[in-house]
C-alpha cells in the first residue's frame, strides 16, 4: 500500500469539485493507494513541461496529477476538468 500526500493545490481544488465529482474521487483514491497502475484508474506518464509527473482519469472530464517521491510515497497535486489541470 502506497502513502498519499496531498498537496496544498490538491486540497484547494477538491474542495471546488461537485459533490458526485467527490465521492467518485474517494474511490479512486481507494484503488490508487493499492496499485496506482490499475486499469480503471488510466495511469499515464505526462510529457512536455510535465514530464516526472503523472496523471490517472478520476472520470471522463476530471484528472489526477501526481508524483512519485520516495518509497512508497505519492504527492497528489491537482484534480481538476481536463482542459484545465495540465495548465
Amino acid at each position: 500500500m502506497y502513502i498519499l500526500v496531498f498537496g496544498n493545490s490538491f486540497l484547494i481544488s477538491a474542495k471546488k469539485i461537485e459533490k458526485r465529482t467527490k465521492v467518485q474521487l474517494q474511490k479512486c483514491l481507494e484503488i490508487f493507494s493499492k496499485e496506482p497502475f490499475h486499469p480503471k484508474l488510466r495511469t499515464k506518464p505526462l510529457t512536455g513541461k510535465l514530464v516526472g509527473f503523472y496523471s490517472f482519469r478520476l472520470s471522463k472530464d476530471y484528472r489526477v496529477i501526481f508524483k512519485f517521491a520516495e518509497g512508497k510515497v505519492i504527492v497528489l497535486l491537482r484534480v481538476k476538468h481536463r482542459k484545465d489541470v495540465y495548465k
